[in-house]
Parts: structure tokens; sequence; C-alpha cells
């Protein structure tokens, strides 16, 4: 006889309903020994029990990932601040009304890349389309950080092409909820860093960077020093827009320094139209 209890359980739920009884009083939850230990905030945010949040929030999108055969994945990466054209476009307008001047300024050096959130809603939606006729072991699916930016257009074009898509976001003031691209059974939330991290990387199949800031450039170090060190298998790494990656980063002078070696600049491929990144992943798999 099955024996699996859930949380409309009574047995399960009384526990929560004090929970939910305190969060709508806007009491304090005050230690008591007598609640069940995993329905316990108090004690399951102590500092001694981080290793169990930690291993939580590695199990529970890789048991959703797999329920959904998501074996495979393009990671996508690159600035939260960019919009669309339309949207940026708006945007202006509305600060030229209220008279920002400086917002208006900065809202329209961000307009300037505009065309790489248009890039990668097209590269999004070219790998949906190609996936949707292949076997479950065949299919890529695009991840994304889940939020605004670059990471939307991607998820976007993935909707648009009919495909299912990742996001992985994580608990930052700014970035409070996932963009609505993301499939809902696929739209995860992260404390840890360190576990997003490796969830990028458990599937990833390719990773495509487009121009951004500090995370994206903190991802993609990662992913480059990992497949380096063969601590990780080689896969595609696409710089996508070469001038702003030539500008920001000068590999060159890394080899010229001696820092990094010669063939260290084979690791990753520039491109500049969403065709050309998804060509270079094609090949690299022979696809």
């Amino acid at each position: 006889m099955n024996k699996t209890h859930n949380l409309h359980d009574k047995r399960l739920a009384d526990a929560w309903a004090t929970l939910q009884t305190h969060a709508d009083s806007g009491l304090p939850l005050d230690p008591d020994p007598s609640r069940i230990a995993f329905a316990d905030p108090e004690f399951l945010l102590r500092r001694e029990t981080r290793g169990i949040r930690m291993q939580l929030e590695l199990m529970k999108p890789d048991l959703e990932m797999r329920k959904h055969g998501i074996e495979n994945t393009v990671v996508v990466f690159g600035s939260a601040r960019f919009r669309s054209e339309e949207e940026s476009r708006a945007l202006i307008a509305q600060a030229e009304a209220a008279g920002d001047a400086p917002l208006v300024e900065r809202l329209r050096k961000l307009a300037r890349g505009s065309h790489y959130y248009e890039q990668a809603r097209a590269f999004g939606k070219l790998v949906a389309e190609y996936s949707n006729d292949k076997e479950p072991e065949d299919k890529l699916f695009i991840c994304t950080g889940g939020g605004p930016g670059i990471m939307q257009a991607a998820n976007r074009g993935s909707y648009e092409g009919g495909g299912l898509n990742v996001g992985l976001a994580i608990a930052l003031p700014m970035e409070e909820a996932a963009n609505p691209y993301v499939t809902p059974a696929l739209s995860f939330k992260f404390h840890y860093f360190a576990i997003r991290k490796m969830h990028f990387m458990m599937r990833a199949k390719a990773l495509v960077a487009f121009p951004g800031g500090f995370g994206t450039m903190d991802e993609l170090f990662e992913i480059i020093t990992l497949v380096q060190t063969r601590k990780s298998k080689p896969v595609p790494i696409v710089l996508f827009g070469s001038d702003y990656w030539k500008q920001l980063v000068n590999f060159d002078f890394m080899v010229d320094e001696g820092v990094i070696s010669p063939g260290d600049v084979n690791l990753f491929e520039y491109v500049d139209a969403p065709a050309d990144a998804w060509d270079y992943i094609k090949k690299f798999y022979k696809l």
C-alpha cells in the first residue's frame, strides 16, 4: 500500500499552517523544539544547517529537470540591463517626458545594446526549432539566469520557437522575479551562487556569452577556467559581439605576458550573428 504523504495530508499541513499564521500576523518565528524539523525555518536557517540547505538547492532543480527530460542545455549569459528595441524607445520617451536628463543619457547608452537583445532572442529560437523534432536524448534546451535583458531574450526566443527552457534565478534585490518566458515548471530560484553555478555546468553542452557586466564575466571566466584546467569536458564557448569582447579583454596581451598559453585563445570563438553562433555549436558536435 502506498504510504507516500504530501502537503495536503493533515499531519504535514498542520506544521505549515502554524508558519503561515505567524507570517500573516507579522509575528517573529521563535524557536520551538516541538515543531517538525523539516517544517521549521528557524532551524533550517541556522548556520549549522547550511550544508542541508545547499544539498536541497542542488537536489530540487536536478529532480525537476530530470522529470522534464532536460539533459542537454545551451547556456546563455549577458547583461540584464539590455532591453528590446521597442521597450528601450518607450523607456527613453518616458524619461524625456519626466525631464530626467541623467536617466535619458543612461538609457540611450543602454539602447545601443538593444540589438543584442534581438539577436539573443533569434538565437534562442534557433535552438528550440532545431530540438522540436529530435529524440529526447538529442534535444538542446536554452538555459539562462532567468532574469531580464539578454536572459529574457534567449528564454523568449526559445518560447517563441515552441521549446521548453530553463531559468536559474538568484535571489537579488534588483531581480526578484524570473522573466515571463521561462517555462514555469523549470523556473528555479537560488540563494547560493555556488550551487547555481553547478547547475549551469551540469548539463551545459555550450555557452554563449553576450555583452554584459561583472556577472557575465564571472560566469564566462569560470567556465573557461574549468575547460582550461580540464575540470570540465571541452564545450563550445561563444563570445557574441566580437568588437565588445575584444575591447573588453585583451587576450593577446595575456598570451604575450605568459599568463595564459597561446592555445588558450582557441577555447572560445567570436561571432556576430545568431546563425554563426548556432553553426559553431552544430559543427563542434557534428549535428
